[in-house]
C-alpha cells in the first residue's frame, strides 16, 4: 500500500509543530529558574548571520503551511514576522497547526504529480510535488526545527533527543 502525500506531510508537520511548543515551555522554564530574560533566547543565533530563535520559528510555521498551499493549491494564510515574545511565537506555532487541521487527505490527492514552481531571487526550480515534499519543504522544515533545538541546547536549555524526538502519538 502506497504512502500517500497526506501522511508524509500534515501529520509530521503538526508533530513537530508541537515539539516546538514543548521547546518553547523548555526555554521558559529555563529562563524562569536561571534567572536568563527570556529575549535573550528569543534573540539567540547560532552564529551572526544565522536567523535568531524567533526566526526559525516563523521558517517552519512558513514552510509548512506553504508547502502544503502549493501541494494543494488552496492559498496558505500569511502571517507578518512581527513575534516580539515567546506568547506570540506560541500564538503563530497555533494558527499553523490550525490551518494544518483544516486540510483532509482528499486535499492532496493526485499532489505528488503536481508541478510545484518556487523562486528565490534569481534562481528558479520546478518540482513535482513529490519531489518538492521529499527533497525540499521536508528537510528545510526539519532544517529549522533543529536550529530552534540547537539554539536552545546551545544557551544551556535542558533540551535532549527525547525531546527533540517528542512524544509518539
Amino acid at each position: 500500500m502506497p504512502v500517500s502525500m497526506y501522511k508524509i506531510s500534515v501529520p509530521v508537520f503538526i508533530r513537530a509543530l508541537n515539539v516546538l511548543a514543548g521547546l518553547l515551555d523548555k526555554a521558559e522554564a529555563h529562563a524562569a529558574e536561571k534567572k536568563v530574560p527570556l529575549d535573550d533566547l528569543f534573540n539567540a543565533r547560532l552564529a551572526p548571520d544565522m536567523l535568531p530563535l524567533s526566526g526559525q520559528i516563523q521558517r517552519v510555521s512558513d514552510t509548512s503551511k506553504n508547502a502544503i498551499g502549493r501541494l494543494t493549491g488552496v492559498p496558505a494564510p500569511s502571517f507578518p514576522d512581527e513575534e516580539k515574545n515567546f506568547a506570540e511565537l506560541r500564538e503563530r506555532i497555533a494558527k499553523t497547526i490550525a490551518f494544518l487541521e483544516t486540510v483532509k487527505p482528499s486535499d492532496l490527492e493526485k499532489s505528488d504529480d503536481r508541478e510545484v514552481t518556487i523562486s528565490f531571487g534569481k534562481l528558479k526550480f520546478t518540482f513535482t510535488g513529490v519531489d518538492y515534499l521529499l527533497k525540499f519543504a521536508l528537510p528545510n522544515f526539519f532544517f529549522h526545527v533543529t536550529t530552534t533545538y540547537d539554539i536552545l541546547r546551545n544557551r544551556g536549555v535542558a533540551v535532549g533527543k527525547v525531546d527533540y524526538l517528542g512524544p509518539y502519538n
